[in-house]
């Protein structure tokens, strides 16, 4: 205990220096507050080994670190604090690591290489998905002998059951990868495959989870109705809008048809339906809320028809797949923020970020860590920063208040953005009047603001930093360090037993060297002890 105390002792000395600059709060309550941490932290050194049963992943496509941070100041602001100290739900679970995102042919990644890499445990190309790097984008026949196994086909061969939820169209890049093997990431519907690849019998992304491996997906909730009908069929919320389609096919009736027999099926499509949905007496939902994506999270009052909040689809969805004994997986992404920072608008990214939290909160609350691994991670960054040197508790979507005037004489924001779209704006103000747009004359904090850019492009890029992994459950413990992304599922797979070598899933050892059995390795049993020989004696003989 010596060395702890010398510790403890060091980390008081740095916090007490520390906050003679801070914003006028006392010494002791960053004692206190360091010595809540130590405590926790300490509390870790009893390691949950135990087999999950389930697994949620919470993917944030583009929740860079620097997008973490932001969403945690606005949270907080929104809640009536400075925002800095605010602490993000994702950010309470005890084990963090940080993932290295490359492709294998590309330095900054995309969301389909990155997906394949957490799902599958192997790393791939860029804009292909659940094939390997062998895969020649856009060519059938190389697409069709480079397939491999995501952690959820193998979750479902072992009898779990799976779901996903998605902002985004569930035929999208992170959604894919669950259940879908192509060579071109824009194959959501036939119309998009060239008809000379089409003629080497390669299936559509929408079409794979309607009879491929996504058949028996028990929970499907995101948008993305278009890619299901056919051209002619039109939309049921939007009077203009129609399906992608050609080949006549009307894949949400396909997908009902095929239900199992004496099955409870449903297909929703706006928030009145969703909310009617009784999970105990569901066993398969499909929900498309939008033709297109879902809305952005603080627009889904202007829906006519109305879309469940992620957090909302999480709780379905769990209350539905928890009834499989054998467990399940549950595939989550915040798929807008991505989109958001595309358009270099940060107030979208954020705020579905802190949705995102939310769903994640939801997650924790209707599952248990002795037998619940839950990981939350981004597939990529964004080139957005957090600039300048703002006062504590100056709003994260406004103005520099401190230092604020850069040397042209104007203001600026503290969040901007290396390149995207709003650089034209920029560029324009300057051949006009020699200046930078004038940024106090608008409303930053607004839905529709863009944040200035430097380099022009149509759209923002993804950033090609690390990103973080957030871990809790049995074996969280194993995301630690720097991590190569497909690492991830390796654990998931360790963690479920579902990998090769699974002897461990049959006997740990607990801290004072005895042997014992995996409490929750033998889910259900309640006669451990013989159930632990007899799974002992089959590993030996077999």
């Amino acid at each position: 205990m010596k060395s702890i105390n010398m510790n403890s002792a060091i980390l008081v000395c740095v916090v007490c220096v520390i906050a003679r600059g801070g914003n006028g709060q006392p010494p002791e309550e960053w004692i206190e507050q360091a010595e809540e941490a130590l405590s926790n932290a300490l509390k870790l050194q009893q390691l949950n080994t135990n087999v999950a049963k389930n697994v949620l992943l919470f993917v944030g496509d583009g929740m860079g670190i620097p997008t973490v941070t932001s969403a945690r100041i606005l949270k907080g602001q929104l809640d009536g604090k400075t925002g800095e100290e605010t602490v993000l739900n994702m950010e309470k679970m005890p084990y963090v690591a940080l993932s290295k995102t490359y492709n294998t042919n590309q330095q900054v990644a995309d969301s389909a290489g990155t997906a394949t890499a957490f799902v599958s445990g192997v790393k791939t190309k860029v804009a292909v998905i659940g094939v390997h790097d062998g895969v020649v984008k856009g060519d059938c026949r190389s697409g069709k002998n480079s397939s491999i196994d995501s952690v959820f086909k193998l979750a479902k061969d072992a009898g779990k059951s799976i779901g996903i939820v998605t902002t985004t169209r569930i035929t999208h890049a992170t959604p894919a990868a669950v259940y879908a093997h192509t060579p071109d990431r824009t194959w959501e519907n036939n119309n998009k495959i060239p008809i000379e690849e089409r003629l080497h019998g390669c299936k559509d992304i929408a079409l794979q989870l309607v009879e491929g491996e996504g058949s028996d997906i028990k929970v499907i909730l995101g948008g993305g109705r278009r890619e299901f009908f056919h051209l002619t069929h039109r939309d049921p919320e939007y009077n203009t809008l129609f399906g992608k389609r050609t080949d006549e096919r009307n894949l949400i009736d396909e997908w009902l048809d095929n239900r199992p027999q004496n099955s409870n099926a449903s297909y929703v499509w706006n928030l009145k339906q969703f909310n009617e949905i009784d999970p105990k007496h569901t066993d398969y939902l499909l929900g498309l809320f939008e033709n297109s994506h879902m809305q952005y999270h603080a627009n889904r009052d202007e829906d006519g028809a109305g879309e469940p909040t992620l957090a909302e689809m999480v709780e379905k969805a769990v209350k539905i797949l928890e009834k499989n004994d054998k467990g399940f997986f549950l595939l989550v992404e915040g798929g807008r923020i991505d989109h958001s920072h595309h358009s270099n608008i940060a107030y979208h990214a954020l705020m579905d970020t802190i949705a995102l939290d939310d769903a994640v909160a939801k997650g924790l609350s209707l599952t248990s860590e002795n037998d619940t691994l839950t990981i939350v991670t981004a597939d990529h960054s964004h080139v957005n920063v957090i600039a300048g040197y703002p006062s504590r508790g100056n709003p994260i979507l406004g103005v520099s208040d401190k230092d604020n005037i850069g040397l042209d004489g104007l203001p600026y924001t503290t969040l901007m953005y290396m390149d995207g779209p709003s650089a034209k704006a920029v560029h324009d103000s300057f051949n006009l009047t020699g200046q930078r747009p004038n940024v106090s004359l608008e409303n930053t904090e607004s839905k529709t603001y863009m944040q200035q850019s430097l380099v022009p492009r149509k759209d923002e890029s993804h950033g090609g930093e690390d990103v973080a992994i957030y871990a809790k459950g049995p074996m969280a413990h194993l995301f630690h360090g720097v991590q190569e992304q497909h690492y991830i599922a390796h654990v998931i797979k360790y963690a479920t037993c579902l990998n090769k070598n699974a002897s461990h899933c049959q006997v740990v050892y607990s801290f004072d060297g005895n042997t014992t059995n995996n409490a929750n390795s033998l889910v259900n049993n309640h006669n451990t002890w013989l159930t632990l020989a007899i799974c002992t004696l089959l590993y030996h003989i077999l």
